[in-house]
């Protein structure tokens, strides 16, 4: 900064020097313009030197939250209605369900409803039952899942273990077991 100063300084000893020995007043003080704008240009300097913000991408976020009374919900949509990048909140009482829409990021999401409501907040475990193959765990088939939606077994590591635990290779294999008096016996 300050090697630019001098050099200002110097720039204009010589403009000084310039339109004394008989240029015209309007040729030094357009130079001198050009000097000065390539000094205080910041900006070529600054995207050099910072990074470049990555913009996120727009995202729908779906969180299981319960929701008692009118009161709830409103406090629910609040919490997250003021919220850097969210464009739209949806709130769903009877599946309990507040879906966010917006260029946010979902963990951000969950932490800003758990906070601001109090209350026990997660993402939407459940997918619609024809889209996912139907799994063979009984986890998958939750009691408290809205009709037409089943418990999403790959992504859930509670019930991914008993989803193959379940399949039919393991109850072939435990038909024929020697600890089980009622088991089949061909042998």
């Amino acid at each position: 900064m300050i090697n630019d100063v001098l050099a200002l300084a110097k720039s204009l000893k010589i403009a000084f020097l310039r339109i004394t020995s008989g240029y015209s007043l309007f040729a030094v003080i357009m130079g001198f313009l050009e000097y000065v704008s390539e000094l205080c240009d910041f900006e070529s300097r600054w995207h050099s030197h910072r990074k470049l913000k990555k913009r996120k991408q727009l995202q729908t976020v779906e969180i299981k939250i319960k929701m008692d009374c009118e009161g709830c919900e409103r406090r629910v949509k609040k919490s997250v209605d003021g919220m850097k990048g969210v464009t739209q909140v949806e709130v769903d009482p009877k599946q309990s369900k507040l879906t966010v829409i917006g260029y946010v990021d979902p963990d951000k999401v969950l932490e800003r409803v758990r906070h601001r409501t109090g209350k026990k907040a997660e993402f939407w475990p459940y997918v619609p039952s024809d889209v996912v193959p139907r799994p063979y765990a009984p986890e998958a088939y939750d009691k408290k899942a809205p009709p037409g939606y089943v418990r999403n077994v790959l992504d859930d590591p509670v019930a991914a273990p008993l989803a193959r635990a379940s399949s039919f290779e393991v109850k072939y294999t435990t038909a024929f077991s020697d600890e089980n008096p009622n088991a089949c016996a061909v042998m």
